[in-house]
């Protein structure tokens, strides 16, 4: 299913993508353009449907019988998101990950697709045009960026942690509980900007790791693939593999190693047990 020209011709649409409907709107954004979906954290944009639209087109074309499960056609229907359980190839889409970012001007934003099959992530591009960073993973066959290979390495046995969360304004009250435990010594745990971009620099041994409170696969599914072809690793709360379809026990982490991995998860846990 996936071989050279495939991953060419799908860094080619999600650059296009990215250079004809979400850049030439940042920084250019009209009032009007911008609208909340669930809330005033929670924004969507032209560009975000407009970039959305086109790489459901080319994506679907390049790789006939495949299914997308893009963010911005899931909120107009949730159903969906089942094709993620289904039998088709399934490119899972975020046309702007980071959208308050790009609101807000900041160049701390990036288009995600990731193809998966029987649940199984295949390939994942990530690519921040206002930075001029494209990173690509196949599975089994490593990360880049911009064609150099990622490594993500490993902490120091004595280095703080440094860790990207949910962000507070995305996170109900238990959810914040279960993430206060990673503010411990040893741990510098800090909100998350840009999901896609945060699994960038773990992947780039930039960044420890991530630990979230949301499943949503167009926010993941790229950079877990990245983070694992770069040598890192993640598990869920109950130490399971995070699965893309939902139902996972939350949060989960992932990290530069396996070691940090395991760490993150003890402290993530300690938050369900009695303290004393």
């Amino acid at each position: 299913m996936i071989n050279d020209a495939l991953v060419t011709a799908v860094e080619e649409a999600v650059r296009e993508a990215a250079e004809k409907e979400v850049l030439p709107r940042w920084r250019q954004l009209a009032t009007d353009e911008v609208v909340q979906k669930t809330g005033p954290h929670d924004l969507v944009t032209v560009a975000d449907h407009r970039a959305e639209e086109r790489l459901t087109a080319d994506l679907t074309a390049l790789l006939p019988g495949s299914v997308v499960v893009g963010e911005e056609a899931v909120h107009a229907s949730p159903a969906t998101y089942r094709a993620l359980s289904g039998d088709a190839p399934v490119w899972i889409v975020d046309p702007v990950d980071g959208t308050r970012q790009f609101v807000h001007g900041d160049p701390g934003f990036c288009t995600l697709v990731a193809l998966a099959h029987g649940g199984e992530l295949l390939a994942s591009w990530t690519y921040a045009p206002a930075r001029g960073e494209l990173a690509v993973a196949r599975r089994g066959e490593g990360a880049y960026l911009n064609g150099e290979a990622l490594r993500s390495g490993g902490p120091a046995p004595d280095a703080v942690l440094e860790v990207a969360c949910s962000h507070p304004d995305f996170t109900t009250d238990e959810q914040k509980r279960a993430l206060l435990a990673l503010d411990t010594e040893g741990v510098a745990p800090r909100p998350c900007g840009s999901a896609g971009l945060e699994y960038l620099n773990v992947a780039r041994g930039a960044l420890d790791a991530v630990a979230f409170s949301w499943e949503n696969a167009w926010d993941h599914a790229a950079g877990l693939l990245l983070v694992a072809e770069a040598g890192g690793g993640h598990a869920t709360l109950t130490g399971e593999p995070f699965r893309l379809a939902g139902g996972n026990a939350l949060p989960f982490t992932a990290a530069r190693d396996e070691v940090t991995v395991r760490r993150i998860l003890s402290l993530l846990a300690s938050a369900g047990r009695p303290r004393g």
